[in-house]
């Protein structure tokens, strides 16, 4: 499963992770993309429909590709291509999205955190990407 992520970080450092309806697990906000859809537009839609926020225009800074075992699709691995950004607009949990954190990057971490975002996109945001 392929999927486009955001890395968006607040003034004291905590990056925003998201938790959807029926999962225990906080994952980046994004999502997958549709036919011929570019990774920056899926994103930009991605954040509106989650999170009700603009991406802000030139901000993203792509942080690379990641994969690791789905926590929501069982038997699954996802594969997210992962894009630092900023954004416009107060976050709140739209469409799919039950829950907000605004984590600190360095675990351990205080909510349940998948495994994708924990040992591959969090690690590459503190190695100074």
């Amino acid at each position: 499963m392929r999927t486009v992520a955001a890395v968006i970080v607040d003034g004291q450092g905590r990056v925003l992770l998201v938790r959807k309806r029926g999962s225990t697990f906080f994952i980046q906000p994004g999502g997958k993309r549709e036919p011929d859809e570019a990774s920056l537009v899926t994103l930009a839609r991605e954040l509106d429909e989650e999170l009700g926020v603009t991406l802000r225009v030139g901000s993203a800074k792509r942080l690379g590709e990641f994969e690791h075992v789905a926590v929501n699709e069982p038997g699954r691995s996802v594969q997210a291509e992962v894009f630092r950004v900023e954004i416009d607009g107060e976050p709140q949990a739209c469409a799919e999205i039950e829950e907000l954190a605004w984590v600190d990057p360095r675990a351990p971490h205080a909510v349940k955190v998948a495994p994708l975002s924990a040992e591959k996109i969090l690690p590459r945001l503190l190695a100074g990407a």
